[in-house]
């Protein structure tokens, strides 16, 4: 069994055949995916999708690339949703300085008020992080106790020990199947058994031998696979702990 930690089936690119890419999921043995909103409509789906489906679970937030747009009533509409028993985490929220550099301090301050949300209701953070390495640990590292997990992790292997050490989670996509991809592999190989968890972020980050395709939830599959090679270790221990791993960190 399988657990794709992080998918947004929720999107619209998945409107008029989620059933299908559910379907295929659970041909895989991805037998349980979350649902990860960014924004309040994909918010709103996760929750309609979690509910109609044993097996989805949703998570609800603000990615940092809205930062911006966010007001404080919006935060209202959030606290509700968190309290919904098939809610299981807190975001996509986080960091990113890529697509946006000039916002840095509203960033930090909507992150740490996820942050907030996440002790408040004791639900794990689901942290996006990107060209933010140093911004998102210094930012962390001001809290006690941290839940959560380094969504598709794509830092170095020094700053992934540095997570690791706040008590967080490293979950692996598409990106470690990659075959010019160095350093995911060697994040790969670093990542204690028990603090180790898989995703697709799709429709984004297809693993290999279909990147640059839009991406589902069955293929959570080939990243596992490729781990337990980089591992060295079998396919059926790979998918035992990181299964066990997400059951305990979002309670399902």
């Amino acid at each position: 069994m399988l657990i794709d930690t992080h998918t947004h089936i929720n999107s619209d690119k998945f409107n008029d055949n989620y059933k299908e890419i559910i379907d295929r999921a659970l041909n895989q043995d991805v037998k349980k995916m979350l649902v990860v909103g960014f924004d309040k409509s994909t918010n709103k789906r996760a929750i309609e999708l979690a509910e109609k489906h044993d097996f989805l679970y949703a998570t609800v937030g603000f990615h940092p690339t809205i930062a911006s747009d966010i007001k404080e009533k919006d935060f209202e509409m959030l606290r509700q949703q968190l309290a919904h028993e098939k809610v299981v985490g807190v975001g996509e929220c986080g960091l990113d300085f890529y697509w946006h550099k000039d916002n840095k301090e509203t960033q930090i301050t909507l992150f740490k008020q996820h942050i907030a949300l996440s002790k408040e209701f004791n639900k794990p953070l689901i942290i996006h992080m990107r060209d933010a390495s140093e911004a998102t640990y210094n930012t962390l590292s001001e809290y006690e106790a941290l839940s959560g997990v380094m969504h598709c992790y794509g830092g170095s292997v020094e700053m992934a020990s540095m997570f690791l050490d706040l008590g967080l989670y490293i979950s692996l996509g598409g990106p470690v199947t990659f075959k010019n991809a160095k350093t995911p592999k060697e994040v790969a190989k670093i990542i204690p058994l028990d603090k180790l968890l898989i995703e697709t972020d799709s429709p984004y980050l297809s693993p290999h031998p279909f990147r640059g395709k839009t991406n589902e939830p069955a293929r959570v599959k080939l990243i596992a696979e490729k781990i337990a090679e980089l591992k060295d270790m079998s396919f059926k221990n790979i998918s035992k702990h990181t299964t066990a791993n997400a059951t305990k960190l979002f309670n399902l």
